[in-house]
């Protein structure tokens, strides 16, 4: 019988690419092992069978919240899960250890509690990875990597169209407003590059949280024809995003997935650390506002770093 591994790991979209390079270290370490991935399900399913997990649960399941009460009744089927496996690696922040006790009355045997909150003292993925240590797993390559399946990538061409059109790609939202370069200034970027060349399409990239800032930036177009992808299932975007030339972002998960996938990326950080939250990928090329105040940067700033992005590209 195979050995089974289960990580836990719950989060926004950035987190869990973070997290990546700490699985790979389990897939690669234990190659024949059934690696699962117990998370958000419009997440995860960016590694289930896709290289990392070769099967994924949802946390968002209604019994799942015994496990989160001291001494509660916990469900059946799920302490036959948690029991199933011989080490489970667990990111979610437990700080009255409910959770961790209630695993232990499931039945397991190996646990690892790997949250941590993040500090200034590494980049973000290595300091995920370095509860594996306790298993003598030590991580050296930070970058995360995303591997679209053939079906994702079959959606993409899809989505895309059969046109050979250059695509480069704006993700002007994330998670906070303060993390956002104003809308009119992506606008303007949108503009220059259909100026630039006639002959490439510009996409804009959005979801649910991102729907005031990504309305304010059309708005700003006045009519300048773009292509639009919000609500795309993430291993889809992911594939989408590996078929443009070049991607614009902030500190958000979406660009961490763009780095995954090799695509060269143009970042704009502030006021958060580079130097912790930055994708670690080749070819991602960071702009960080000297303050912290991402209106600081300049237009022209970006068209600089655009210009040297798709020279090198």
């Amino acid at each position: 019988m195979k050995p089974r591994i289960l990580v836990i790991r719950g989060g926004a979209i950035g987190d869990f690419v973070l997290t990546l390079p700490a699985i790979r270290l389990l897939r690669e370490n234990f190659p024949s092992a059934q690696i699962e991935i117990l998370g958000y399900e419009h997440i995860i399913e960016l590694a289930r069978g896709r290289f990392y997990a070769d099967a994924t649960r949802s946390i968002e399941y209604g019994a799942m919240a015994g496990f989160f009460v001291p001494n509660s009744n916990l469900a059946p089927d799920l302490v036959a899960y948690f029991a199933s496996f011989q080490q489970v690696i667990s990111y979610l922040f437990d700080p009255d250890l409910f959770f961790e006790n209630n695993l232990r009355r499931a039945g397991v045997k190996n646990l690892l509690p790997a949250y941590a909150k993040i500090d200034d003292s590494e980049h973000a993925a290595g300091q995920l990875a370095r509860p594996l240590q306790r298993m003598a797993l030590f991580l050296d390559e930070a970058a995360a990597r995303l591997h679209p399946s053939a079906e994702d990538q079959a959606q993409a061409r899809e989505f895309l169209g059969a046109s050979p059109a250059r695509v480069i790609a704006i993700h002007p939202g994330s998670g906070s407003p303060r993390k956002n370069w104003p809308a009119e200034n992506w606008a303007a970027v949108a503009r220059w590059l259909k100026e630039r060349d006639p002959q490439s399409r510009v996409l804009l990239i959005g979801g649910e949280a991102d729907a005031a800032q990504l309305a304010a930036v059309q708005e700003a177009l006045h009519g300048t024809e773009v292509l639009v992808a919000q609500h795309l299932p993430l291993p889809v975007l992911a594939a989408v995003l590996e078929r443009c030339r070049l991607f614009l972002g902030h500190d958000s998960g979406i660009s961490h997935i763009a780095a995954a996938v090799e695509t060269p990326c143009v970042l704009l950080f502030g006021p958060t650390d580079p130097a912790i939250w930055a994708p670690q990928n080749a070819g991602v090329k960071v702009i960080a506002a000297d303050s912290g105040d991402l209106r600081q940067i300049s237009v022209e700033r970006m068209q600089t770093a655009i210009e040297e992005a798709l020279r090198e590209g």
